[in-house]
């Protein structure tokens, strides 16, 4: 039996009535959503296979299959045909729906020639221009490119029926008809036409959007609307406002005379933009108007459902315990989810995990579903079967990680990372990266978790001193010292993080059994790594658990990695692409390599350098 509903008294949601102003405020713009999941058409060159392409939009073998069934395996795809890459698709600058992938140019390199003999089209050479610096004629070898690929996720004017959607480049020979019965879609040519207007499909080149199926054979349905017009935004808050002004004196008045027990008041949000910011340091200008909060793809669930949903938050529904509440297992509206209860007095972290969730979305992060503020504060996320990495290293519980499933964890995780530093607008920096923050899925992919803790900068902004948060152990010396902030902040955390990766060990480990003295991870690996034979005291941290099952030569690249990023200058350490370019090339033949005839330390530095 669910227990009574609790309510927020009705000043409380009073103070919040700015914020939802906010929220509807913002949603005009040329794209306000995005999705997550788009498909692109690969048009395959002679010679390449499906881990060749893989590699161009940072996807697992494993994910290009899952898209890509008739094919039977990764070695051999026919030239000519076609292949699907997936990837979310978001909402970038506010302006228009893509995705930016990350390629490392090689000798000779021009924008034409990723666009068509890499990305088979997905792109042109003058997208390419236009989101890079270099000359198209002076493209440095090993500079990292910005791909930008555009995408779609629907027009509910045209059809609610379609949301999952395949950018397609047309080739020479095609035309509506082809394409359409490729398709299956025959009998709905027009529908095509409706959602590329303008577009002639007989011009043997440019990009079209077009309805597909997900790997159910399922067409998903249309999720959210766009195109809300700024007069009716305006007049939608008012109406809301002033009705919900009304419902609350109404309330406040039968309220006042309950003998019920009150809970605790939020603490005031009434100092303008205080509790979406994490320092004085990082309030707008005066003048300027409060960021809010953005809630165009989250639910707003009500408290008796959650309560349901748990047993009433019963101990037997408890999968965990954070630093700001407890976190409960329950299935909603016939989907598995995670429920972190927080307490009233984290409104900061609270509303700063609801504000980066509801902008950025990405495969390697943990999805929000939705949240409710009746009673305490609660955020709803998608539930992640296999709990987190700290749990997989060090739990007896659990059969220990293989090398491969390590790196590829490693992988994971420096793509959500790299995606909140290097693609979104403005730049998010986590601040609080550790394994129990990395969740593991059925797949065994990583998940980047927990941004109760994140910081925003706007680019080319100068680090400020702000207030300490996070982990000991994790955090670099300049933040640790003076509370600077910079995205370098996380690749020092992910450094130790890869440390952990190869030990199984804490960020801080215990040097005497009996005596209470400690070591950093960073410190025992330093060690070992100075060493003229590293790899035999690199034998001596590496996982027990692990036996031999491992190429020696990989973990000594990862430790290699681990200390660059683990670098006491800031400016010494790679940048989250760079980790990603290195940890690919690692992934790719983690399970049998032979790194030293393949990739030399001075191409490693190169490479995390960015050049």
């Amino acid at each position: 039996m669910v227990g009574s509903r609790r309510h927020l008294p009705g000043f409380q949601f009073l103070l919040l009535l700015p914020f939802l102003a906010s929220f509807l405020l913002q949603l005009e713009s040329k794209c306000q959503n995005g999705c997550d999941l788009a498909l692109g058409s690969y048009y395959v060159s002679p010679n390449y296979n499906l881990s060749y392409i893989a590699g161009f939009f940072n996807l697992s073998d494993t994910d290009v299959l899952r898209y890509n069934p008739s094919i039977p395996n990764t070695q051999y795809i026919q030239a000519g045909s076609r292949a699907n890459v997936s990837f979310p698709c978001d909402c970038i600058n506010s302006d228009f729906l893509g995705h930016v992938f990350s390629y490392v140019t090689l000798p000779n390199d021009t924008y034409r020639k990723i666009a068509t003999d890499y990305y088979a089209n997905l792109t042109t050479a003058a997208w390419l221009a236009k989101f890079n610096s270099y000359n198209s004629t002076q493209i440095p070898d090993g500079a990292t490119i910005n791909v930008t690929v555009n995408c779609s996720c629907g027009n509910e004017s045209v059809s609610r029926d379609y949301g999952l959607f395949e950018t397609y480049p047309l080739r020479p020979g095609e035309n509506l008809s082809t394409v359409a019965a490729q398709f299956e879609l025959s009998s709905k040519e027009d529908l095509l036409r409706e959602y590329n207007p303008g577009v002639n499909f007989s011009a043997g080149e440019g990009i079209v959007f077009i309805p597909t199926k997900d790997p159910n054979g399922s067409y998903r349905p249309f999720l959210s609307s766009t195109g809300i017009s700024r007069a009716a935004i305006a007049g939608i808050s008012i109406a809301v406002i002033v009705l919900l002004v009304l419902a609350i004196c109404l309330y406040v008045g039968v309220y006042r005379r309950r003998k019920a027990k009150r809970v605790a008041l939020l603490p005031s949000l009434s100092e303008g933009a205080v509790s979406l910011y994490n320092s004085p340091a990082d309030t707008p200008r005066t003048g300027t108007q409060p960021a809010g909060i953005t809630v165009d793809k989250s639910v707003e669930f009500s408290y008796e459902e959650l309560a349901k949903a748990t047993d009433d938050f019963s101990m037997a529904n408890k999968i965990g315990e954070g630093g700001f509440g407890a976190v409960y297992y329950a299935e909603l509206r016939g989907e598995k989810a995670a429920i972190k209860k927080m307490d009233m007095q984290a409104t900061q972290e609270f509303l700063a995990e609801l504000k980066v969730l509801t902008h950025v979305h990405h495969l390697n992060l943990v999805r929000l579903i939705g949240y409710c503020i009746e009673g305490s504060l609660f955020l709803v996320y998608e539930f992640i079967e296999n709990g987190n990495l700290s749990q997989h290293l060090r739990g007896s519980a659990r059969d220990p990680l293989p090398w491969a499933a390590r790196v590829q964890i490693a992988l994971d995780s420096a793509r959500g990372l790299e995606y909140i530093h290097e693609h979104t607008v403005p730049v998010y920096i986590h601040r609080d990266i550790k394994s129990a923050n990395i969740l593991i899925d059925k797949n065994f992919h990583g998940k980047v978790a927990d941004f109760g803790l994140t910081k925003l900068t706007e680019f080319g902004s100068t680090s400020l001193p702000t207030r300490l948060v996070g982990t000991f152990g994790y955090m670099p010396p300049e933040y640790a010292q003076y509370g600077d902030v910079s995205p370098k902040v996380d690749v020092f955390a992910f450094g130790v993080v890869l440390y952990e990766l190869i030990s199984a060990k804490e960020a801080i480990v215990k040097t005497n059994e009996f005596v209470t003295e400690s070591k950093g991870l960073v410190a025992l690996f330093e060690d070992a790594l100075d060493q003229p034979d590293p790899k035999e005291d690199l034998r001596k941290l590496i996982d027990p658990k692990l036996g031999e099952s491992y190429p020696i030569d990989s973990v000594l690249k990862m430790a290699q990695l681990a200390r660059a990023c683990t670098q006491a200058n800031p400016q010494l350490r790679p940048s989250m692409r760079s980790i990603v370019v290195a940890l690919m090339t690692l992934s790719s033949t983690a399970e049998d390599w032979d790194m030293g005839s393949f990739y030399d330390d001075q191409a490693l530095v190169n490479l995390m350098a960015g050049r």
